[in-house]
């Protein structure tokens, strides 16, 4: 998967000064283009779009400053229809825009080149079961919240709270399958999965029951699910693991991440304050390659 990965990288560098899909570098990787989107960010630590945009505007950027071509003739060059459109993204990268960049050899910011390999450390191992489940509902209560990739959510916390006992408690007793009990949920993100980027959550259960009228439902088709579980403290572990599922566990099996909510289960450790024992559920299929 990296090699394959890597020669993904490669047309991105040939293209830099031509429209670049994101469904030719997931061909090129063989897998598809949800996935890849995916895998690049947990790689990266940027989504695909910002990498691009920042390569693209390293080398503009050398370009504006060699003076050989006019400011118009980069900018279109770089896929810009006006100097406006191109002076903004430029400034976005740099902080500067690109004729005060010429006029004062300014110094610019560069985004390297990157490319992926593997570490292997051998120094512990994941936990991770893959099943099958039929059709199930998400039921709870939902909320639009920015997603944030480090620390405790203050958006979803304060959502949480603002959610009654009573109304809890009906929630946690429509729970009837694998995860049991109350669950965090979260769909609809934007593929980019950049920071600030909104997303759907849920505070709910997994049944499959009917849902009574005042509470929301998600209904998942069926499926398989990779599950994976780990014990540490909140919330660090479990965005460690999230970061792991897709450095470590993806590139080493033959599945792939495709479109559905993902599920996180957390209980809270009675004899170590701050300590969790955390099971994500991350919907994937066999992959092809």
């Amino acid at each position: 998967m990296l090699e394959r990965l890597n020669q993904a990288m490669d047309h991105i560098e040939a293209r830099l000064d031509q429209p670049i899909e994101a469904a030719e570098l997931a061909r090129i990787a063989a897998t598809s283009e949800y996935h890849f989107r995916r895998m690049f960010s947990a790689l990266a630590g940027i989504p695909l779009s910002e990498y691009i945009r920042r390569r693209r505007m390293t080398v503009a950027g050398a370009e504006v400053l060699a003076d050989e071509r006019t400011l118009l003739e980069v900018a279109v060059r770089y896929g810009y229809g006006s100097g406006e459109a191109f002076a903004r993204a430029f400034r976005a990268v740099h902080g500067v825009g690109p004729g005060e960049a010429r006029r004062t050899s300014a110094a610019l910011s560069s985004q390297p080149r990157m490319s992926f390999r593997l570490i292997v450390e051998g120094s512990s191992s994941m936990r991770y079961r893959v099943v099958e489940k039929d059709e199930f509902r998400v039921v709870g209560k939902k909320a639009r919240v920015p997603l944030i990739h480090e620390g405790v959510n203050p958006a979803i916390a304060e959502f949480i709270a603002g959610i009654d006992r009573e109304t809890v408690e009906r929630i946690s007793s429509l729970s009837d399958q694998d995860p049991e009990g109350i669950v965090s949920v979260s769909d609809d993100l934007d593929p980019s999965r950049a920071e600030g980027t909104e997303l759907d959550y849920y505070h709910a259960v997994v049944t499959g029951l009917t849902p009574p009228d005042d509470l929301d439902a998600l209904t998942v088709p069926a499926g398989t699910w990779a599950v994976f579980e780990n014990s540490g403290p909140f919330p660090q572990s479990l965005q460690h693991m999230w970061r792991d599922v897709f450095t470590e566990w993806f590139p080493s099996n033959p599945y792939r991440s495709r479109p559905g909510p993902e599920i996180l289960r957390v209980r809270f450790s009675q004899e170590q304050a701050g300590h969790s024992d955390a099971a994500l559920w991350i919907p994937v299929e066999r992959d092809p390659r």
